[in-house]
Order: C-alpha cells, then sequence, then structure tokens
C-alpha cells in the first residue's frame, strides 16, 4: 500500500511541477509551443523507452477500442488548459479548477461506467465528499 501511496504522490508532485514549467513556457512561446514542446519531448522520451522493452508493448494495438486514443487529443486540452492557466492565474488555482473539474468528471464516469469504467455508484459519503471538495475549492478561488 505504501508504494501505491508513494507512487501517487510522485505523481501529484510531477503535476505541480509541470504546470509550473508548462506555464513558463507558454508565457515566453504562448500555449500552442508550449504544448508542442511539452508533448515532443515526452514522445521521444515514451518512444525511446517502448524501443528499450523491444516494441512488444504495441503489437496489440489493434484490440485497444477506438475511441481509447482520444486519450492523446484529452492530453492536449489537458496541457494546454493547464498551461494557459497557470500562466495566467497560478498553479494553486490553474491545478484546483483542473483537479475540482475531474473529480466530477471522474465520479460520472464511475457512476455510470461509462467508457468501460467498473460502475462504482456514487452513494451519500462520495458525493458529500466531492461537496467539500468544491466548497474548499471556491474557498481557494475567491
Amino acid at each position: 500500500l505504501w508504494v501505491l501511496v508513494l507512487v501517487a504522490a510522485a505523481g501529484g508532485v510531477a503535476v505541480a511541477l509541470q504546470a509550473q514549467f508548462v506555464g513558463v513556457i507558454d508565457q515566453r512561446l504562448g500555449t500552442l509551443a508550449a504544448v508542442f514542446l511539452t508533448y515532443g519531448v515526452g514522445a521521444v522520451i515514451a518512444g525511446l523507452l517502448v524501443l528499450g522493452a523491444r516494441g512488444g508493448t504495441l503489437l496489440a494495438w489493434r484490440e485497444v477500442p477506438s475511441y481509447a486514443y482520444l486519450a492523446g487529443v484529452f492530453g492536449l486540452v489537458i496541457i494546454g488548459a493547464i498551461s494557459w492557466s497557470v500562466a495566467r492565474i497560478g498553479v494553486v488555482r490553474g491545478l484546483l479548477t483542473v483537479t475540482l473539474a475531474q473529480f466530477v468528471a471522474s465520479a460520472l464516469i464511475d457512476q455510470f461506467g461509462w467508457f468501460g469504467a467498473a460502475v462504482r455508484p456514487l452513494d451519500l459519503l462520495r458525493v458529500a465528499g466531492i461537496g467539500l471538495l468544491l466548497v474548499g475549492g471556491w474557498l481557494v478561488l475567491r
């Protein structure tokens, strides 16, 4: 369990650092350049990792549902939204807004089992928790 928590925490720190760095790129070069550079560097590194794994991880690409490839498009939206908002309203406000929207969308995906997700119905505690997050977010944003 601790390993899972540490990996998730490392991901959270990486999101905050990436948001700040891509915001800096956005301020100097613009949003589209920030998205391009972020994805360009990431694509090179991911490509090297796939080659290092001898390409075996991509052989069954046709078995992936076609809608799942929209993940790349959504990644562009995410990086664009983060770079644009962080450059203008700061890391906390930018990431907070993204995170609040992420929780609401995630709860709906779980509730209805959209896109192959396991159904995890909303109960009163989850609704209350998301409500508290929204109230906390409002306090931070105001």
